[in-house]
C-alpha cells in the first residue's frame, strides 16, 4: 500500500515537471539542450506509469521490465545530453541580457539626443525671433524718450524701457539655460565655469571650480550629460541642501573623465532617498544618464555632513580642443 502511494506521489510531481519543462521550452526559445531535458522528463513520468501498472497487475510481465529498462537508458541518455549542452541557455540569457542594455542605452541616448536638439530650436527661435522683437520695441521706445517732453510721461517710458531691457536680459539668459553656446563653441569646462560664476555673483553660495581639462573637448553626449548633471547637482544642493560652498573638479586621464562634486549642505540618506517614488527621480534620472555613457557613480552623504558624488566616464583617448 505504501508503495502504491508512493508511486501515485511521484506520477502527479513527475507530471507537473512535465508541465513546467514544457512551458519552459517556449521560454528558452525552444533551445535543444532544454528539449532533451524536457524529452527525459516525460519519459520519467512514463516509467512510472508503468511501475504503476506492473504494480496493479501481477505478476510482472518481463517485456515490461525490459522496456522500462530501455526507457530508463533513454532518460539516461536525454538528460545527460541536455545537461552537457545546457551552457548554450546561459550564453543565450547573456546575449539577451547584454542586447537589452544595450537597446536601453540607444534609447536613452535617442532621448537625450532629442531633448538637446529641442532645446537648441528652442533657444535659437527665443534669440532670433523674439529678441529682435524686442529690440524693435526698445528702439521705439528710445525715439519716443526723446521727444517726450512731459516729466510724468517720460517716466513712464524710462520704466517701460527698463522693463523692455530686462525681458531681453531674461530672454538672452533663458536661450543660454536651454542650450549654452559655452558648451557648445569651448568644451565642458569653460561651460560650467560660466555657469557658476554667474551664480557666484548671487552671493548665495560659494562655488569653486577646479579644472584640467580646460583645454581639451569630449564626445557631445558626454559633455551635455556631464553639464546637466552639475546643474541639476548645483541645483539640488541649493535647493534642498541649503550648501554654502560646493567644490566641482573635472580631471581626466588619457581614458577616464572624473567628476567630484561636493557640498556642506544638509545632507541626506542616499539609499532611502533613491527608494522614494518623488524625491528620489532626479538621482535616477541623473544615475541613468552616466549609465548611458559607460560612466559609473558614487553617492556619499549623511544627515549635517553634507554631500559628495564623484562619477567616471571611460573616454578612450584625450580629446584636445581645437
Amino acid at each position: 500500500m505504501l508503495r502504491y502511494i508512493a508511486l501515485i506521489i511521484s506520477i502527479v510531481l513527475q507530471l507537473v515537471a512535465v508541465v513546467v519543462a514544457l512551458r519552459l521550452t517556449k521560454v528558452t526559445k525552444y533551445k535543444i539542450s532544454w528539449i532533451l531535458i524536457s524529452a527525459g522528463f516525460v519519459f520519467m513520468a512514463f516509467r512510472y506509469l508503468i511501475d504503476l501498472f506492473q504494480y496493479m497487475n501481477r505478476p510482472r510481465l518481463e517485456e515490461l521490465v525490459v522496456l522500462n529498462d530501455w526507457i530508463s537508458v533513454l532518460i539516461s541518455i536525454f538528460i545527460a545530453s541536455g545537461v552537457i549542452i545546457i551552457p548554450e541557455i546561459f550564453n543565450y540569457m547573456r546575449r539577451a541580457e547584454y542586447a537589452r542594455k544595450i537597446a536601453e542605452k540607444n534609447v536613452l541616448n535617442a532621448i537625450i539626443e532629442t531633448e538637446e536638439r529641442e532645446r537648441k530650436r528652442f533657444a535659437k527661435d527665443l534669440h532670433d525671433g523674439l529678441g529682435p522683437l524686442l529690440s524693435t520695441v526698445k528702439m521705439s521706445v528710445s525715439a519716443l524718450m526723446k521727444t517726450e517732453k512731459d516729466e510724468k510721461n517720460l517716466e513712464i517710458i524710462k520704466n517701460t524701457d527698463h522693463v523692455i531691457n530686462e525681458a531681453i536680459k531674461s530672454i538672452k539668459e533663458i536661450s543660454n539655460n536651454l542650450s549654452p553656446h559655452v558648451l557648445t563653441n569651448f568644451g565642458l569646462a569653460s561651460a560650467v565655469k560660466n555657469f557658476t560664476d554667474k551664480i557666484n555673483e548671487t552671493k548665495v553660495v560659494e562655488i569653486n571650480v577646479d579644472s584640467t581639462i580646460y583645454k581639451q573637448r569630449f564626445p557631445t553626449n558626454i559633455e551635455v550629460v556631464l553639464y546637466r548633471t552639475i546643474c541639476e547637482l548645483v541645483n539640488n544642493s541649493l535647493q534642498h541642501g541649503n550648501a554654502k560652498n560646493i567644490r566641482i573638479n573635472l580631471t581626466s586621464t588619457d581614458s577616464i573623465l572624473d567628476l567630484i562634486y561636493e557640498d556642506n549642505g544638509k545632507g541626506f540618506d542616499v539609499s532611502k532617498v533613491l527608494q522614494e517614488n518623488t524625491s528620489g527621480t532626479g538621482l535616477r534620472n541623473m544615475i541613468s544618464r552616466i549609465e548611458s555613457v559607460n560612466g559609473t557613480y558614487k553617492f556619499e552623504s549623511k544627515s549635517k555632513i553634507g554631500f559628495k558624488a564623484t562619477f567616471s566616464i571611460h573616454i578612450g583617448r584625450k580629446h584636445d580642443k581645437t
